[in-house]
C-alpha cells in the first residue's frame, strides 16, 4: 500500500452514500469589483451546500481558479451580500473577494456543520460542529470528520473544472485555519489541485486540534501508533508547490515538518511566510501567499513547470 492508499484508508469511505452530483444556479450579486454566483449543490444522498463563485468583472478567456473552503461564503467576502451586512469577525481574510480582485475565479461553500443536519443553532454557534460530528460518526462510523470537509472541499474544485470559464489545467486551492485544514488536506489529495496556499492551520498533530471529533477524533490515536504525520500527507503531493502562512499554531517546527515531505529545500516549491503576529495574517503576508498563486498559476513557465 502505498502512502497515499494508507491515508485514504485512514480517511475512511462513508458506506450507503451515493448521490448523484448536481449543481443548480441561484442567482448573481453584481459587486463594484466583482460578481458573485451563487448555486446550491448536491454534497450527500440527502443534503446539499451553498458554492459561490466569485468573478472577475471581464472574463476574455479561461482564467485560472481556486477553491477557498471555510466555514461559509460571506465570511471569505467579508460581508453579505444580500443584506450589506458586514462581518468584522472575518475582516482581513477574504480570501474569495481578494482572489477574484487579482483575476481568479474563486469558489467557496458552507462546510458540513451546516449542512449535514439541521440545527436551530446560529451558524457561528460551535456547538453545530460537536452535533455535526456526532451525527457523522453515529451514521458513518467508518468515515472521518477531514474524511467529510475533504469530500465536499472536493465538490469546489469539481465545480470550478465543469465550468468553461475556468482553466481546468491551472486550478489551486487556499485557505486560513479551518480552511487551511480541508485546503491542505484537498490538495494533498487531488490531482487536479496544481499549488496549495494554507494559512495557520497547525501542520503538527500537536500544533491545533486535530483530535476534535469534526477532525479526527479517536482516531487521531490510530495515525500516531502507524507513524503517520503531515509530513507523511504532503509528501503525497511533491513536488506540488505548497506556500504555508505560519502566525500563531504554526512556525519554524511547521517547516522542519514540511521538508520531511522530500522535496528539495526550494523557495519555489516549499515556502514558509511566517509573520509570526498571531493567527489572523496580515494583509502583507496574504499579499506574498497571492503571489505564490499567481507565480504557479499564471507565469507560464511557472504553469508548465508545475
Amino acid at each position: 500500500m502505498d502512502t497515499r492508499e494508507q491515508w485514504l484508508r485512514m480517511i475512511g469511505t462513508p458506506e450507503n452514500y451515493s448521490f448523484i452530483p448536481s449543481l443548480r444556479y441561484i442567482k448573481t450579486y453584481h459587486l463594484q469589483e466583482l460578481d458573485v454566483e451563487t448555486y446550491i449543490q448536491a454534497n450527500g444522498p440527502n443534503t446539499t451546500q451553498r458554492l459561490w463563485i466569485a468573478l472577475p468583472k471581464e472574463i476574455k478567456e479561461p482564467l485560472p481558479a481556486v477553491a477557498v473552503p471555510f466555514y461559509f461564503p460571506e465570511a471569505m467576502l467579508e460581508f453579505d451580500p444580500e443584506t450589506g451586512e458586514t462581518l468584522p469577525r472575518y475582516q482581513g481574510i477574504a480570501m474569495l473577494r481578494h482572489l477574484a480582485a487579482r483575476g481568479f475565479i474563486a469558489a467557496s461553500a458552507d462546510a458540513y456543520h451546516l449542512t449535514y443536519l439541521k440545527s436551530e443553532r446560529a451558524r457561528d454557534d460551535f456547538g453545530r460542529w460537536h452535533d455535526a460530528a456526532r451525527a457523522l460518526n453515529r451514521e458513518h462510523p467508518e468515515w472521518t470528520g477531514i474524511g467529510k470537509l475533504t469530500a465536499d472541499t472536493r465538490l469546489l474544485i469539481d465545480a470550478l473544472v465543469s465550468d468553461p470559464r475556468v482553466d481546468g489545467e491551472r486550478i489551486g486551492i487556499a485557505g486560513h485555519s479551518l480552511g487551511g485544514k480541508m485546503a491542505f488536506y484537498a490538495g494533498c489529495l487531488d490531482e487536479r489541485v496544481r499549488v496549495i496556499l494554507a494559512s495557520d492551520f497547525g501542520i503538527r498533530w500537536e500544533q491545533t486540534n486535530w483530535e476534535d471529533p469534526w477532525y479526527w477524533g479517536s482516531k487521531l490515536d490510530i495515525l500516531k501508533d502507524a507513524g503517520m504525520d503531515h509530513g507523511s500527507l504532503l509528501s503525497c503531493a511533491a513536488p506540488k508547490p505548497f506556500c504555508l502562512i505560519a502566525g500563531q499554531y504554526d512556525n519554524a517546527e511547521s517547516y522542519a515538518m514540511m521538508l520531511q515531505a522530500g522535496y528539495t529545500e526550494d523557495p519555489e516549491r516549499l515556502r514558509i511566510i511566517n509573520h509570526a503576529s498571531g493567527h489572523r495574517p496580515p494583509a502583507d503576508a496574504l499579499n506574498e501567499g497571492y503571489g505564490f498563486l499567481e507565480r504557479w498559476l499564471k507565469v507560464p513557465e511557472y504553469n508548465r513547470k508545475g
